[in-house]
């Protein structure tokens, strides 16, 4: 396994439409394993493969209940709503209020081609829609209500 670097909001890939994964073969499966890597590293909850250059639909997600590995995901359910801080790997500095369902259904493939059903409230419905926009171009700034710096947060935090 390896660690990524990760692209930054400079980064021209970020904002590309990612093409769907068509064969998972070696090579997917270790850029999946690479991604973990990654994320864990930088002490992220997901990441998506455009992140780390790469313009295919891949996303990993962990918020606290173990590896999710997700091949072409789609939103096929919402519902409800939140409105919550969220902040981005690729946007390190900012952080903003966005407003996403509380609550949704993805449909993908799992590593082994399996069809699988993820459900998701909460922190993990946000992670969800955060990633699979990535693989859009959609960076969580476009959504944002409103943006603040590092510092802002910083001081935010210890009132």
């Amino acid at each position: 396994m390896a660690i990524r670097n990760i692209r930054t909001d400079d980064d021209e890939v970020l904002r590309k439409k990612s093409k769907e994964v068509d064969v998972i073969n070696d090579k997917i499966i270790t850029l999946l394993e690479d991604m973990a890597d990654t994320m864990y590293e930088a002490d992220g909850v997901g990441l998506a493969a455009p992140q780390i250059g790469i313009l295919k639909r891949l996303v990993v997600i962990d918020v606290g209940d173990g590896l999710l590995e997700l091949i072409n995901p789609k939103i096929v359910e919402q519902s409800g709503e939140q409105i919550e801080l969220e902040g981005c790997l690729s946007l390190p500095t900012i952080y903003g209020d966005v407003k996403r369902p509380a609550y949704v259904v993805v449909e993908a493939l799992n590593a082994k081609g399996e069809k699988i059903v993820v459900e998701g409230e909460d922190l993990l419905a946000r992670a969800l829609c955060h990633e699979i926009d990535h693989l859009d171009g959609i960076l969580f700034k476009d959504r944002a209500i409103k943006l603040i710096d590092k510092d802002e947060l910083e001081k935010k935090r210890k009132r």
